[in-house]
């Protein structure tokens, strides 16, 4: 599968009524078990050689199917290396620091790979439209909602940047993906949470409240995207109006991406590897 198509590197201006939220583009079920085999491959051998910790981002609108999409592609991993954190509104302690704190606290060990179920990004996004938000957190200089401008933004897009630049120094990776879907799309699943008993757990009156800014959030998107995305940090922007061919892009994308990093069991010494003949030879023959 071609990536580059779902691949944007910040080179040119982001209108997301220009990237499809539909693709013709199937993955059979061949490909699709073979993404899935590579992906489980390669999580074990990053979890033994202990180098890299993998941080995979899932942004996207309500109902966008961040959780399906953790529960297909990942189910097949091995727990030990892997988890989900889910960011929601900040608590208290957050609040007394920095907008990162919260983040730095989640990532993973190296060799881990860690699912953000939302992210640091959420803090350029939800801001955005509700400014309000930000007045009462203690932050410099901000007093009023006519205080959130911006130089602001601009501020927390750098930061978010550099930071991404920090955690490779570190030796982390972080793959982005933005779930886009349609407006119409979000009605239809609003609509089965509604009227499926099983799907009404799942339903909050938030999720309501929230598509009344629909406009607002589609370019605050725009504008995360296009101040965060690098060539060497892109953002996927991943067509997820279809729910299956959105976990087939994304676990193809990341079997492509992780295979780069090329991760290798651990080679034990000569000497060991004799020791270990030994012992395998007494083991046999009962000795031990």
């Amino acid at each position: 599968m071609d990536e580059t198509s779902y691949r944007y590197a910040g080179n040119r201006p982001v209108d997301l009524t220009q990237w499809a939220t539909q693709t013709t583009v199937r993955i059979d079920r061949a490909e699709r078990d073979a993404d899935l085999a590579t992906l489980q491959d390669l999580q074990r051998r990053l979890y033994a050689q202990k180098q890299t910790g993998v941080i995979i981002v899932l942004q996207g609108m309500d109902t966008a199917g961040k959780d399906g999409l953790i529960r297909h592609v990942f189910s097949g991993f091995n727990a030990a290396g892997t988890s989900v954190v889910s960011f929601k509104q900040p608590t208290s302690v957050d609040l007394q620091h920095d907008f990162l704190w919260r983040v730095n606290q989640a990532l993973p060990a190296r060799g881990e790979i860690r699912i953000f179920n939302r992210s640091q990004y959420e803090d350029v996004l939800i801001s955005r439209v509700h400014p309000e938000i930000l007045v009462g957190q203690h932050l410099p200089g901000i007093q009023t909602v006519g205080d959130v401008t911006d130089k602001f933004f601009n501020r927390r897009y750098h930061d978010l940047r550099h930071y991404e630049t920090y955690l490779t120094h570190q030796g982390f990776v972080m793959y982005k993906f933005f779930l886009h879907i349609s407006q119409a799309e979000q009605t239809h699943r609003l609509e089965r949470r509604l009227a499926r008993p099983e799907k009404n757990w799942k339903f909050s009156t938030s999720d309501l409240k929230e598509r009344q800014y629909w406009d607002d959030y589609q370019t605050a998107y725009a504008q995360m995207l296009a101040h965060t995305a690098t060539p060497k940090h892109p953002w996927y922007i991943i067509p997820a109006d279809d729910k299956s061919t959105a976990r087939r892009i994304v676990s193809a994308i990341l079997a492509q991406q992780l295979g780069t990093l090329d991760p290798q069991y651990p080679q034990v010494s000569a000497a060991e590897q004799a020791k270990f003949k030994t012992l395998l030879h007494q083991l046999r023959k009962g000795r031990i």
